[in-house]
């Protein structure tokens, strides 16, 4: 069975104070996951540790070796990960790096686009990490 990750990633400011949410759907189970990032991040290189943090915790809950659809409200981070679009940003290439040694756990993922309407859930998130941290 395949899992859903949502990850998002955002900095107030940008760069500003910088949060990342991540929401796993593994059939009827979810998992919620917030980390506050610091406070001279960009929205960008949020986005790209959002996709860290969820597979970071993919692994400590067990979901490795199992195919995983990623779904975020950044289309830059969804079609560089994809290969579709060059990294030219030379912190977005150590964070592209940080999330394929992590992919190597993961054999089978796509990263798709979804309108910020689909991804409310770990925009929340991200809020909150911001939020609790000020």
């Amino acid at each position: 069975m395949s899992i859903v990750i949502y990850t998002d990633g955002g900095a107030r400011g940008n760069p500003g104070p910088a949060g990342a949410g991540v929401v796993i759907q593994d059939g009827a189970k979810i998992l919620e996951f917030k980390k506050y990032l610091g406070e001279k991040q960009t929205n960008n290189w949020a986005e790209y540790e959002a996709v860290v943090l969820a597979l970071e915790e993919a692994k400590k809950n067990g979901l490795v070796k199992r195919p995983i659809e990623f779904r975020l409200d950044s289309q830059l981070v969804a079609e560089q990960l994809s290969g579709n679009w060059k990294i030219k940003e030379p912190g977005l290439k150590v964070q592209a790096a940080k999330v394929r040694a992590l992919l190597a756990d993961f054999p089978s993922h796509t990263f798709k686009y979804v309108p910020r309407e689909q991804n409310k859930e770990a925009d929340r998130l991200v809020n909150e990490a911001i939020d609790e941290a000020q």
